[in-house]
């Protein structure tokens, strides 16, 4: 059966990133899941974002935190009906080991993310919260993370 929701959340990102960042498209980035807790999105390993060392290169990986994250915060500020506006203030990521396969991306704090377009809301004022994510390499290392990311989210 056809996940109309996910389908159209693909669609939605290759759109964005054909019209507007390039390098998203570059990456080849897929949504996996997406609801209103978690997200998850698999960026494949391969020529365009394989390393020296042949793992996945570290700028490929911040497009994953970078997705995943503002992915799950972009369906949060829709299904609010509020015109808000997302950016990044900052990003701290923690590679752990070699992600030498497809990569999936994972952030489970909907709740937090949430929450923090509830402050916005009645604050009427740009507000930040940190938001984690990890990356995983099911293939090579079952359920034990490869990175973990911390990224800032400002909303206003």
């Amino acid at each position: 059966m056809v996940d109309w929701e996910l389908l159209k959340a693909n669609v939605g990102l290759t759109a964005l990133a054909l019209t507007k960042i390039p390098m998203i498209a570059f990456t080849g980035p897929r949504f996996l899941e997406l609801s209103a807790t978690k997200a998850i999105i698999k960026i494949p390993l391969g020529y365009r974002t394989r390393n020296h060392l042949g793992s996945m290169y570290f700028g490929a990986m911040a497009v994953g935190a970078d997705l995943v994250i503002g992915g799950l915060a972009f369906r949060l500020i829709k299904k609010s009906g509020k015109p808000l506006t997302l950016i990044f203030k900052d990003f701290k990521a923690e590679y752990l080991k070699r992600a030498e396969d497809d990569v999936l991306f994972i952030c489970d704090e909907g709740t937090a993310i949430s929450a923090l377009i509830e402050r916005v809301i009645d604050a009427q004022e740009r507000v930040n919260g940190t938001i984690s994510a990890y990356a995983l390499v099911p293939k090579k290392f079952g359920d034990e993370p490869v990175a973990t990311f911390q990224l800032t989210l400002s909303l206003k």
